[in-house]
């Protein structure tokens, strides 16, 4: 499990561990897109990731930030976020158990949905279509609330 940030070389170390057992190279550009998202509380898209990376940076494209991304979402390091809007966005989820996600459209906050109906689903596919579930993706879309406040107080 990756831990929160405390200390930077506790980060590194914790996040040069877990990047050596999936067999990924640790750079430091690496280190520092992880750091980026580690400390966000909403899901980011490239190009934002890029711009603040581009800090540190100078010469960092956009195709090292796609590439970074999608090598540790295919190895659950991070989370892909697929908006409404069809983008692609990334989350840091330092909860390693099966779980899935509640994304806020307006404040752009994920949280933690632990349920998950797989059997029931897998159960559903075998007696309908005689099928196998190999699979599942659920995200769930909506309005935190916060944000459902902060309309009532403004309507």
């Amino acid at each position: 499990m990756i831990t929160p940030k405390i200390q930077d070389d506790a980060i590194d170390t914790d996040l040069s561990t877990v990047l050596r057992s999936l067999h990924l190279k640790i750079t430091p550009k690496r280190l520092a897109l992880l750091d980026i998202l580690m400390n966000e509380s909403a899901y980011l898209s490239p190009e934002e990731i890029w711009h603040r990376m581009k800090k540190q940076f100078r010469r960092i494209g956009l195709p090292t930030i796609y590439r970074n991304l999608e090598e540790l979402s295919e190895r659950d390091i991070i989370s892909k976020v697929t908006h409404p809007n069809r983008q692609l966005y990334y989350y840091f989820c330092a909860n390693r158990s099966h779980h899935h996600h509640f994304v806020c459209l307006s404040c752009r906050k994920v949280e933690d949905i632990n349920f998950c109906a797989l059997d029931e689903l897998r159960k559903e596919v075998k007696r309908k279509h005689n099928g196998k579930v190999i699979s599942h993706i659920l995200q769930v879309n909506g309005y935190c609330r916060n944000c459902l406040n902060l309309n009532k107080e403004e309507g």
